[in-house]
This record gives structure tokens, C-alpha cells and sequence, in this order.
């Protein structure tokens, strides 16, 4: 059995596709480039595709990875050219690379995830925003009635700049490990902007 790392983009087309649509189509796209897909044992055979992190609905990636199992050995370059003909519109094939079997799983190594976050509409007070944000002690929000502290999940966040249709941006580092994930809209809203004026894209997860 051979382990294979993928690394890919989701782009527009894909913004609103699940992350359980995504596992399906990706197994699909598999299928259909008839390569050797490795599948669990048992009544209810499950395809042996590992996503690395779920990518919430409405945001785009570069930075998106899976490991999948095939049943027999193919040349890396074989892979990624059926897998580029099988592939929906909005997933785009980055690089692939052969992975040991005894490997951690991807999930287990997140360590952080970077992202681009878009405000559509001005916020001439943004600068004075993240100041006070990096600056605070404690943010506390709150995620399905529990409160929690948000400050210790941002890591970075870059100086804001301007795109070149003349929208504020900024670059964030969240924590991304198990039980401490910071989340995008969560910061975004302790800025006091609205999540939903706002456009997030994946730059990359960072691994141990």
C-alpha cells in the first residue's frame, strides 16, 4: 500500500462545497482516473482519504492538503496527470509527494493555518483595531454557549495593506492545534466587522 500527499487548491467554483462534499468528490475524482484507492475493511467500506482540516463554508484555499492510500505503487507523475483530468472545477492539483506508511496523520502535526482575510467594505479604523486586539491581555468570545479566550490563538497578524481593487487586507497566523483553534470569523468580529462583509482565504497550514 503506498501513502501519497496531496497538496491542492480550492478556489471559487469550490467556496461553498462542505468539507463532506469535498472527501466525496475527491473520492469520485479518484474513480474516475481509475487509480487504486484503498478502502477500510468491514460492512461499511470508508476510502482511505485523510483531509488535513476542514475548510469552513465560504472560504477559499491554497493551501489544502490530503493523504490518500493506493493499493498499488503508480509514478507520481501518472497520479497527478488522471487525477487533473478527474477533478471538479474549483480543485486545483498543486504538487503530490510519496509519504512513509508509518507517517503521523495530518492531523495530528497542525500546528497553524494562515489566512488572507478581505474586508469588501472600508474600515478606516482597522490599523487601530489590530493594535488594540494584539495589545489586549484577553479577548473573550463565545463558541455553542461556552466563553473562551481568543488572544492566545492569534499569533501574527501583519500590518494592513490594500489590494489592488483598493480593499483593506490583513494576514493572520491562528492556532490550529487540537482544542485550540482560533477561527477567522471569531477574530474577525472581535475587530468589529461583520463576518459576513468579509472574504477569507487560506494562504497555507503550518505543520509541526
Amino acid at each position: 500500500m503506498v501513502r501519497v500527499r496531496i497538496y491542492f487548491n480550492k478556489n471559487q467554483q469550490m467556496r461553498y462545497t462542505s468539507h463532506l462534499d469535498l472527501h466525496r468528490a475527491w473520492e469520485r475524482a479518484f474513480r474516475r482516473a481509475d487509480l487504486p484507492l484503498a478502502y477500510s475493511q468491514g460492512y461499511n467500506p470508508r476510502p482511505k482519504i485523510n483531509l488535513a482540516s476542514a475548510l469552513p463554508l465560504g472560504f477559499t484555499s491554497d493551501g489544502e492538503v490530503l493523504d490518500a492510500r493506493l493499493e498499488e505503487q503508480i509514478p507520481l507523475t501518472g497520479i497527478a496527470a488522471s487525477l487533473t483530468e478527474a477533478l471538479p472545477p474549483g480543485i486545483q492539483l498543486d504538487r503530490l509527494e510519496e509519504i512513509g506508511p508509518r507517517e503521523p496523520a495530518l492531523q495530528s502535526q497542525i500546528q497553524s493555518s494562515e489566512y488572507l482575510i478581505t474586508f469588501l467594505d472600508p474600515f478606516p479604523e482597522l490599523l487601530e483595531r489590530v493594535q488594540q486586539l494584539l495589545s489586549a491581555e484577553h479577548i473573550q468570545r463565545e463558541r455553542r454557549g461556552k466563553t473562551y479566550d481568543l488572544r492566545p490563538l492569534v499569533e501574527k497578524i501583519s500590518p494592513p495593506s490594500r489590494n489592488h481593487q483598493g480593499q483593506d487586507q490583513i494576514s493572520v497566523q491562528l492556532s490550529a492545534r487540537e482544542a485550540a483553534t482560533g477561527r477567522p470569523e471569531e477574530l474577525i468580529s472581535a475587530l468589529g466587522y461583520d463576518p459576513l462583509a468579509a472574504r477569507v482565504h487560506r494562504k497555507k497550514i503550518i505543520f509541526k
